[in-house]
């Protein structure tokens, strides 16, 4: 087993954001491995979010971005469970990004449960009309690929983020809510440009 040191810990703590204590621990577990430790945070982090997404999200922020140009701007609200967090830089910062990545990318739905069901038939109609020229045992395949392509253009959580376009805004959220330890969601959105129709 190897010895774990103090710099190795801080170095974890300062990449992850994680406590001295949770990161001595899964260095400890990963044998003082880094890329195996951040994998086991990680894996930890989406098991407790994923417990944490039922819990209610009642407090939070409504986040404002007007471009420079007053010709366009942004609403978002992010919620999280308590007003602790709710004034926790981390998060404020988050929600200034997301109001900016909207501005930027202009996506249709905060998540793909709000997409309306009409909606994804018609797409699914529509990109297996594209296929019907190949075999019929990888259209399927192929409209779910494009399927998942429009939910990456059209649905924020899908989104891939603009400061670090590796990762998805759901991503980007859920490293949040794992540093957190509370249910952090967008509850919706609004973006405005001027004399553009909704």
């Amino acid at each position: 087993m190897a010895a774990i040191t103090a710099q190795a810990v801080n170095e974890f703590r300062k990449k992850t954001g994680l406590g001295l204590m949770e990161c001595k621990k899964l260095l400890t577990e990963a044998d003082g491995d880094l890329a195996k430790a951040e994998t086991l945070a990680k894996e930890r982090g989406l098991k407790q979010a994923e417990l944490r997404a039922g819990r209610a999200a009642t407090a939070g922020r409504v986040e404002v971005y007007i471009h420079h140009d007053a010709k366009s701007g942004v609403l978002v609200e992010l919620n999280c469970e308590t007003d602790f967090v709710a004034r926790n830089d981390e998060f404020k910062q988050l929600a200034k990004d997301l109001a900016l990545h909207i501005m930027a990318t202009n996506p249709k739905y905060a998540k793909r449960e709000d997409v309306p069901a009409d909606v994804v038939e018609e797409q699914k109609r529509i990109f297996m009309s594209q296929v019907g020229d190949k075999p019929q045992n990888i259209q399927e395949k192929i409209a779910v690929g494009k399927l998942d392509s429009w939910y990456a253009e059209s649905v924020l959580l899908d989104q891939p983020f603009i400061r670090d376009d590796s990762k998805s805004v759901r991503d980007v959220i859920m490293s949040v809510n794992s540093r957190t330890g509370e249910n952090i969601s967008v509850a919706r959105f609004a973006r405005f440009v001027v004399g553009e129709e909704r």
